[in-house]
């Protein structure tokens, strides 16, 4: 089995719709830290599990510098978020989102 691992930092807005009350309710920032990883018995025809451009693409070129509530379906804790970015991912078994120091949240296939 081969594994590879990408991290990014993206900076994102987002606003919480929770059934409390919360500050996260209002709109706020995180430099988040995503990390992608991804799995394959085979190497495709490039010897790559994935490539590393085409995570970064994925992720960056769609999340970062925006309002999450804007560009994302769903309420953008960052459990969905992570599911969301595994989703997108060929080969992609689990990522990990923090949103800030000492809170990560994962989601694994």
């Amino acid at each position: 089995m081969y594994y590879v691992t990408k991290r990014l930092e993206i900076s994102a807005a987002h606003r919480l719709t929770l059934d409390y009350e919360s500050k996260c309710t209002s709109l706020h920032g995180h430099n988040w830290i995503i990390t992608v990883h991804c799995r394959a018995e085979k190497l495709n025809e490039n010897g790559m599990v994935v490539d590393f451009t085409d995570i970064k693409r994925t992720v960056l070129d769609r999340l970062d510098h925006r309002c999450l509530n804007d560009v994302l379906p769903f309420n953008p804790t960052a459990e969905n978020i992570a599911r969301w970015v595994c989703e997108q991912i060929e080969h992609c078994y689990r990522v990990d989102v923090q949103e800030s120091e000492g809170n990560t949240a994962s989601y694994e296939v």
